[in-house]
């Protein structure tokens, strides 16, 4: 398995979440060639949401939330602006969201923090 499979996982999970939460997803994993990869991309109550999931198994290192840095904010920007552009989406109703996963032993604990400044 490689990383890209073992991270594809958890965003499944985050999708399930949003879909349980009635989130329409339109696009996963987009890149923009020079900047940074949005993971999930949702509508919800008119709003089109960017959503960038964070992993780990442990926090050893760093917790799901520590790995959110204001440069990976402002490259998820970048590729949140070229988005909008590329699909002609108004600027005004957007969100950008983290969900966090934390592996526990046999299970994880997800959380979703909405709305944050990017």
């Amino acid at each position: 398995m490689t990383t890209k499979q073992k991270w594809d996982k958890w965003e499944v999970i985050a999708i399930k979440y949003l879909q349980k939460k009635w989130y329409q997803i339109l696009d996963t994993n987009f890149k923009f060639w020079r900047f940074w990869e949005v993971d999930i991309i949702a509508k919800t109550d008119n709003l089109i949401v960017f959503i960038e999931v964070k992993y780990r198994q442990n926090t050893n290192y760093w917790t799901p939330e520590e790995a959110i840095t204001a440069n990976k904010l402002k490259k998820c920007k970048k590729t949140v602006e070229f988005y909008l552009a590329k699909n002609q989406y108004d600027f005004e109703n957007i969100r950008f969201d983290v969900i966090t996963i934390l592996k526990w032993e046999k299970s994880y604990k997800l959380k979703h923090y909405k709305n944050i400044e990017i």
